[in-house]
């Protein structure tokens, strides 16, 4: 078939759709936000093509899965197996990483195995192999006279019961072994625990290193390297150390040897080359005297240590205040004119001699001790590992921060793993670089002839899908960065780019705005990867709001007219120039040019010069650049992707105004000063994070609707008769919430070995209440019709209750009156999640001198909502608060007072500001990114 036909879609506000999509083309879905662009592409025809590849598992498989839901639609003929690139489902496992989505790291894993070259992780000599001998000479050079046990590794790192194994040895005539680091003798039918990793160690020989053992030892050296395969453990019984040596590889200087190189030694996943400290994870947590001691004004004395109890009696305090008296340190000092010494007693403990105190104990009795002080460090950690209490733990974090790895200085591997190189790079410098870097690396890199042999094919596949990774925008990441760091865009075109590399044709592609977070520099670059994804004959479905993605379409699909219950018909379908003469396309207006985003841009008086300086700003890519904010006025931060406005923005200028207001704050990244926060008075971030992630959070529980709602119901005549409180209306309580799904109206199917599924409730058919709380009508409606309403025939409903009905006045000045009010917050985009947040700011009648922070506020915005979030950003502004907004969307970038644009490129070669000021000088400015697009679109 030729197409992807489509009869009779329901899926949502769908009405009845029938629609033919080209195979093998690039077709963009188009329309106002809530038109049905969603229901169409993924609630439809990903779903059915999920749907019908489950029906491809076998009877035993689909035994573990629940049966799915079909769509609602009629027929869909013509589709090929269905793959999905949306924006949610990101990422939160702190273990997955760019490199590790894309699979370039197994690449690079396998490249360092074949081709890597072991070096001393003490002295960093060269590896080089060492005989039984010359191991023979090194014992006797540094380790005569100590007591010695001669081990062969014979399982490191793996699971199994290894029952034969154990019989293979006492046949050999061996008798001891050691099993996870413990010495045991081998016995008949002897096994372990068969899902439980394992290190086993056959015993070969214990001994003195003296002259007397001499020949004894290279025997037995000889045999533990034969039976080791040429790996060799000597474990120091007086020091409790082992220490590794290979027969074909070990430091000529001081005796180390290299372990196997194998593909996991490289893995920071598994615990052959993961890091001991962090565990793989790069990071590491520990107290943080900051956060322990807030209030430097304060004396431990009186009070100063928040992370020990509230009584100067506590065996804790007592024996804390003993050691810096012992050291020579007044308790009654204030902790900010503390010196190092004394705050590494307080944080790492006493290293003198045992204190005697007196203390009281829990149950109030007096007691003697003599211990040396352990730290504050070390006594959070051991709360936090004995307690059960979720409140306990949430305390003794609070007093805990992450910062890098000192071990492995956050490359996540151990350090035998580091110091195998190539071109004397390790894999973690490697996987630090820029991809663009990278790329540059390994095309410069010069194997000799073996290298060459094994790697070369490696390198290339490497290469190729770095060279993808550049296509979408994305040469400014690294290989080590966490994907849950990554903003929905990115990883989408991190996905993306991974789908490239797997060459799959035949596909039906289906992506939720993939330009989300691009600059319009790069937005080129990621057409021409979806058309090379179309081109290896894939069908590629995008929604997709941006002009020049729907411009370069094979095919335009625009939904519409309006949003919810106006929206879900296909108002125009064919090129743009068909969209373009549709008299009742929305999109075809602002395409051709009839209506504009912020046609007449506002003239709005200065706030006489009163600005927000940060100076000295040198986080992560940051060039130490100052910069200035003016405040009352909309500001926007510009630049292409990675050029450090999030950097900027959200982890310095925002926190760093939070510290010095005094509010709790997570620690900006570096900065040298901060000037003019006086003239701030709240700091709020509208992110692009949910306002939920659970069904339980719905938009009218998010502003603070849902609670006069129910109260409403709570004061009717029949809910008075029977008792029924405002609790017997939420679904997150006992009482009147459906038991079997607790309220959610949907209930989760664990899929084992596949993401869970939610169906819906079979009980209450999704309503969430039980039957009882159904009885109470409030005009011909209960509850749970009410949660099934749109913002808009609430309005109409509950418009005689002037509280309820303000806050749903301002959900459709904002363009969100086709939600419902009981929509489920994950099933809500981006944009959707930030306008909801700033409707509550709106709702707080007049606020103002409050510095506002959004990122991306026009995710899955239409050039119609577009405008509509521009007025409410130039509400809040006409208020007296200062709104700033990183952005890429032109028609906000020329509709603000005030740009900071950052490049001129990103990652390494970011970091600077190019240009600063109203939109009409960055237009001019020839070195800005930003000034040449906004130069051609002001012109328009």
């Amino acid at each position: 078939m030729r197409n992807i036909t489509v009869k009779g879609a329901r899926a949502h506000n769908l009405k009845n759709v029938d629609i033919s999509i080209p195979r093998n083309s690039l077709t963009v879905f188009t329309g106002v936000s809530g038109s049905g662009k969603t229901s169409l592409a993924f609630d439809t025809i990903f779903a059915e093509g999920q749907r019908r590849y489950f029906e491809t598992l076998s009877a035993y498989t689909r035994q573990f899965v629940a049966e799915m839901e079909r769509p609602d639609v009629d027929l869909i003929e013509g589709l090929s197996p269905a793959i999905s690139v949306d924006q949610k489902g990101m990422p939160t496992n702190p273990r997955s990483t760019v490199g590790t989505v894309t699979e370039i790291y197994d690449y690079m894993r396998l490249l360092f195995t074949a081709a890597g070259h072991p070096r001393c992780p003490d002295c960093g000599a060269a590896i080089k192999s060492s005989s039984p001998d010359a191991i023979a000479r090194y014992l006797y050079e540094k380790h005569e006279g100590s007591f010695v046990v001669i081990l062969a590794p014979l399982v490191v790192g793996r699971k199994g019961s290894y029952k034969d194994l154990f019989e293979k040895v006492a046949a050999k005539g061996f008798s001891r072994v050691r099993i996870d680091g413990e010495f045991q003798r081998v016995e008949e039918d002897m096994s372990l625990s068969r899902y439980k990793e394992h290190n086993i160690d056959l015993v070969v020989d214990r001994l003195d290193v003296s002259g007397d053992n001499r020949r004894r030892m290279e025997e037995s050296l000889l045999i533990c390297a034969r039976e080791g395969r040429g790996s060799i453990i000597i474990h120091d019984r007086d020091s409790g150390k082992d220490f590794l040596f290979n027969s074909s590889s070990s430091c000529p200087g001081c005796g180390s040897a290299s372990p196997k190189i194998q593909p996991r030694l490289f893995s920071f996943n598994h615990p052959t080359g993961a890091c001991p400290n962090c565990g793989g994870l790069g990071l590491s947590e520990d107290a943080d005297f900051g956060l322990i001691a807030p209030d430097p004004s304060l004396s431990i004395m009186e009070g100063a240590i928040t992370a020990l109890p509230d009584s100067k009696n506590s065996y804790d305090f007592k024996l804390m205040v003993a050691a810096l008296e012992e050291a020579g340190i007044d308790p009654w000092i204030p902790v900010g004119m503390l010196d190092d010494k004394a705050k590494s007693i307080i944080m790492q403990g006493s290293e003198g001699k045992r204190q005697k105190i007196r203390y009281r104990s829990p149950q109030g009795r007096w007691k003697f001790a003599t211990a040396k002080f352990p730290g504050l460090s070390s006594i959070i950690k051991g709360k936090l590992d004995s307690t059960e209490s979720e409140r306990v733990r949430d305390k003794y974090r609070s007093f805990m921060r992450s910062g890098v790895c000192p071990e492995c200085g956050g490359m996540r591997l151990r350090r035998e793993a580091l110091a195998i190189k190539i071109g004397d790079r390790s894999i973690g410098e490697l996987s630090a670089m820029p991809v663009r870097e990278l790329a540059a690396f390994l095309k410069q890199y010069n194997p000799d002839e073996r290298e060459r042999r094994i790697g070369a094919g490696l390198v290339n596949e490497a290469l190729k899908r770095l060279g993808f990774l550049e296509d979408v925008g994305l040469s400014y990441l690294t290989l080590s960065r966490s994907a849950a760091s990554l903003s929905g865009g990115e990883y989408q075109r991190v996905r993306l780019a991974a789908q490239i590399g797997s060459y799959l044709a035949g596909v039906t592609y289906v992506l939720d705005e993939p330009s989300v977070g691009l600059h319009p520099r790069d937005g080129d670059r990621l057409l021409e990867t979806l058309e090379r994804l179309r081109d290896l004959g894939n069908t590629v479905i995008v929604i997709e709001h941006d002009e020049n993605t729907i411009r370069r379409a094979d095919s335009v699909v625009d939904v519409g007219p309006g949003a919810g219950r106006l929206g879900g018909e296909i108002v125009a379908f064919g090129t743009v120039a068909d969209i373009i003469k549709e008299k009742k396309s929305l999109t075809g207006r602002y395409l051709s040019g009839d209506m504009r985003v912020c046609a007449q841009k506002r003239q709005r008086k200065s706030s006489g010069g009163v600005s927000l300086i940060l100076k000295g700003a040198s986080g992560n890519n940051l060039k130490n650049i100052d910069v200035k904010i003016p405040l009352g006025e909309f500001v926007c931060l510009t630049g292409v992707s990675g050029s450090g406005k999030s950097t900027l923005a959200i982890d310095t200028l925002c926190p760093a105004v939070r510290k010095e207001l005094g509010l709790q704050h997570d620690n900006p990244l570096p900065y040298e000063k901060l000037e003019g926060a006086g003239a701030v008075k709240r700091v709020l971030l509208v992110d692009t994070s949910p306002i939920g992630k659970t069904p339980r959070s719905t938009p009218a529980t998010y502003v603070g609707l849902f609670d006069d709602i129910r109260n409403l119901f709570a004061m009717l005549p029949e809910s008075r008769a029977r008792g029924y409180k405002n609790s017997r209306f939420s679904y997150n309580v006992k009482g009147g919430r459906c038991e079997a799904c607790q309220g959610n109206g949907r209930q989760r199917i664990e899929m084992h070995f596949l993401p869970d599924v939610f169906i819906t409730c079979p009980v209450c058919n999704g309503l969430r209440y039980n039957t009882e709380t159904l009885e109470v009508y409030f005009k011909g409606k209960n509850i749970a019709d009410v949660l099934n309403m749109t913002s808009e025939e609430a309005l109409t409903y509950f418009g005689n209750i002037p509280k309820i009905a303000r806050r749903l006045e301002i959900m459709r000045d904002i363009g969100l009156d086709y939600l419902l009010l009981g929509q489920p917050a994950p099933t809500l985009s981006t944009g959707e999640a930030q306008r909801i947040k700033l409707a509550t700011e709106l709702d707080s009648n007049g606020s103002n001198e409050t510095l506002y922070l959004l990122d991306e506020p026009t995710t899955g915005l239409h050039f119609s909502d577009v405008q509509k979030l521009l007025d409410i950003i130039n509400r809040l502004v006409e208020r007296g608060n200062t709104v700033i907004v990183i952005e890429h969307n032109l028609d906000v970038i020329r509709c603000a007072d005030w740009i900071i644009d950052l490049g001129p490129e990103g990652g390494n070669e970011g970091g600077r500001i190019i240009a600063e000021g109203p939109p009409e000088k960055i237009a001019k400015s020839k070195k800005s990114h930003t000034g040449a697009f906004l130069r051609k679109a002001m012109k328009d």
